[in-house]
């Protein structure tokens, strides 16, 4: 797909930058950096199944989130460059490993090779595309993947824009993923499963916890039932909160999550009626963090 790498505006930043000599606010230059590509055995269940999601972890992001855990890779941009055709290899190298699905992580800021490169595969490629994401997506750029993408995966991670402000240097964030989410939605609706229980189609919206903002949390939720009910998407609440990163130069996130904190927001979330997944307090554990080796690029 072609693209003006020249002054970028794909994100919610709209930084302008010239791509084709340098990098933007995300990172990211012309060429796609990535940084892993394997069967990952811990995504929700209905993704993972018995033989893992086909990861591709993009290097670079759009958000600048304090507590990453994917910082070396986010933040460092860390990666190896491959053209389009080596993405689309990368695609059906996972299928043919028995990958339940192609999950692309944080690609936002690479949209237009990741276009190009479906487009080379889709005759061979038969399982469902998800684009993982922050959720700090800009509507035209999603727009660009109808079609292309059958499951996605945002973040909600902030109600209140001060908090991801600070956090994550996203005063607009919750504007912006709200309409982002209307977006996603629109293009894949409800959740469609395969006869193997799979998930196929549909939206699972992500929640990590943060120490001290339970409120904040609930707030989320309350914001996604307005909009979308309880049986449109599927929610996911994470409890995997680790200290990383510069979280430390934060009192108030320089610990786990509590049980208190995590029990609180998981019964205001039953409460409210919402299908999905939670995680146990084991997932708060750095050995869940892939190692990004470059392995399957």
């Amino acid at each position: 797909m072609e693209y003006d790498f020249s002054n970028c505006t794909l994100c919610p930043r709209k930084c302008g930058a010239d791509r084709l000599n340098g990098t933007g606010f995300c990172g990211g230059g012309k060429e796609i950096r990535a940084a892993k590509a394997y069967r990952h055995m811990w995504e929700e269940p209905c993704l993972s199944g018995k033989n893992g999601s086909g990861t591709v972890f993009f290097s670079g992001c759009g958000l600048r989130c304090v507590f990453c855990q994917n910082y070396k890779i986010s933040a460092e941009n860390t990666g190896k460059e491959i053209t389009p055709s080596r993405l689309g290899e990368i695609f059906l190298e996972l299928q043919e490993q028995g990958a339940h699905n192609i999950n692309l992580v944080t690609a936002g800021h690479y949209v237009p090779q990741v276009i190009t490169a479906l487009d080379g595969v889709k005759h061979k490629l038969e399982i469902p595309v998800a684009y993982n994401s922050g959720g700090y997506e800009l509507v035209s750029t999603l727009k660009m993947l109808e079609g292309y993408i059958d499951i996605y995966l945002p973040d909600f991670k902030y109600y209140d824009n001060e908090l991801a402000a600070k956090y994550s240097s996203a005063p607009d964030y919750r504007q912006v993923v709200c309409e982002a989410l209307e977006e996603m939605y629109r293009q894949v609706g409800a959740p469609q499963y395969g006869v193997d229980g799979l998930l196929k189609k549909g939206m699972i919206v992500r929640h990590l916890i943060l120490p001290t903002h339970r409120h904040d949390s609930i707030k989320v939720f309350e914001e996604l039932k307005r909009r979308f009910g309880t049986e449109k998407i599927l929610v996911s609440l994470m409890r995997q909160y680790t200290p990383f990163y510069h979280s430390s130069e934060f009192k108030e996130l320089n610990r786990k999550v509590c049980a208190f904190e995590y029990n609180s927001v998981l019964s205001k979330i039953n409460e409210m009626g919402f299908n999905g997944f939670v995680q146990g307090k084991a997932s708060a554990e750095q050995e869940y963090i892939p190692d990004f080796d470059f392995k399957g690029i």
